[in-house]
């Protein structure tokens, strides 16, 4: 780990305060504004769709600016976007605070490149030690974002209202890290395509399964997490408990960040993320045996580990799948597949948890799961007839 990998990591962790915090609060802040209590999660969905109409302004910027710069541009965003947010808490907006989560997608847009940036500071030979790595820098938004929207909900008479002012504040210092980060110099473009057409990286089979299994499994812990506060205040539990669930969560889904590299290293990627993929089939079987703060702390937490593999392992199998000039395409397809379904799940979570109830909604994430496992399952199958193929012919 060189500093800079170091001050990535803390960005890391700041970028995921910034999330945590509004996953923990904007469901319950949209709950109080929306005119129709199933539009609770409208401003979580913002968001994501912000995010991921961003992904080809993003890549742009990268490619144009390079990774500082685009970088810089994502934090001014997020603290202008953060001090709306602020606002509209305090006019008791639902519109504007659904439009200021949509502008702060850029930022979303923007720090779910880190992962990608880690590779370009290590070697061929240690880049999934180094996206695991900054993936563990994630640690600091699972400590500091519950505890931020616990400790700071309370401190202007609008609830919540501080804890958007905070975010400004986190924005801030992150930027201040950001300018002392020295990023590696763009490589030069051998011709003015790029590389090859995305319709030609797409194509191929392990492209489609880090794509799909990143989306996915990304999809399925923002549908629960995003759904939890909602689930927990249903069942008469005060938000203190739902910060504490999150932290765990959180915790879950970066504290293996230092060791799911040695794991990839030692067993291979494929199993690595089909042993996430279990997890959270385990996590669905806890959350469906109860309600109680255990239950629901249990669950979480096993998500967030089980996300933690399959995310992290899709990051470094699609690492392989494309060269450094078709980066930036390739990169922002994949996050526009993680925004998409995201979009879709921060939707239906708020629909789901306020009309159908918490079994319903777990229930539901078992399709997409088993569609991770099929898809590993295929790839899988297909690398070991490879060789075998290559032999007879």
């Amino acid at each position: 780990m060189n500093r800079n990998l170091w001050l990535l990591s803390i960005l890391q962790g700041l970028f995921l305060t910034n999330n945590v915090t509004f996953m923990a609060i904007n469901g319950l802040v949209g709950f109080s504004l929306a005119p129709y209590g199933w539009l609770a999660t409208l401003p979580v969905m913002g968001y994501v769709v912000g995010g991921a109409i961003c992904t080809g302004p993003v890549a742009w910027t990268q490619r144009r600016f390079g990774r500082k710069t685009s970088f810089v541009l994502g934090l001014v965003v997020a603290a202008g976007s953060a001090l709306l947010c602020a606002f509209a808490a305090y006019i008791q907006s639902f519109w504007l605070l659904c439009t200021a989560t949509m502008i702060a997608g850029y930022y979303s847009a923007n720090g779910q490149l880190y992962r990608f940036a880690s590779a370009e500071f290590a070697a061929p030979e240690a880049r999934e030690k180094a996206v695991s790595m900054v993936m563990a820098g994630g640690l600091l938004g699972a400590v500091l974002g519950p505890n931020l929207a616990s400790y700071s909900k309370a401190w202007l008479a609008t609830p919540f209202m501080g804890a958007y002012l905070a975010l400004v504040v986190v924005a801030l210092v992150a930027m201040v890290l950001l300018f002392c980060m020295d990023f590696p110099e763009a490589p030069k473009r051998a011709s003015v395509s790029g590389g090859r057409p995305m319709s030609v990286i797409a194509r191929q089979p392990a492209f489609l399964v880090a794509a799909g299994a990143g989306a996915l499994s990304y999809g399925v812990m923002n549908l629960l997490m995003a759904a939890t506060p909602l689930a927990m205040q249903h069942h008469g539990m005060p938000f203190d408990d739902a910060a504490f669930v999150l932290e765990w969560h959180v915790i879950g889904m970066f504290a293996p960040g230092f060791f799911t590299g040695y794991l990839i290293k030692r067993f291979g990627v494929l199993s690595v993320m089909a042993c996430g993929g279990l997890l959270n089939l385990l996590c669905i079987a806890v959350a469906l045996g109860g309600t109680d703060l255990h239950h629901f702390t249990a669950s979480l937490f096993m998500l967030g580990v089980g996300w933690n593999f399959l995310f992290t392992g899709s990051t470094t199998l699609s690492l392989s799948t494309y060269t450094a000039e078709e980066k930036d395409r390739a990169q922002g397809t994949m996050n526009f597949c993680v925004f998409a379904v995201m979009a879709l799940s921060s939707l239906t979570s708020g629909m789901l948890v306020t009309t159908q109830g918490w079994t319903i909604l777990n229930l539901g994430s078992l399709v997409p799961m088993l569609a991770i496992l099929a898809g590993l399952a295929w790839l899988g199958y297909r690398n070991k007839r490879q060789p075998r193929e290559v032999a007879v012919g």
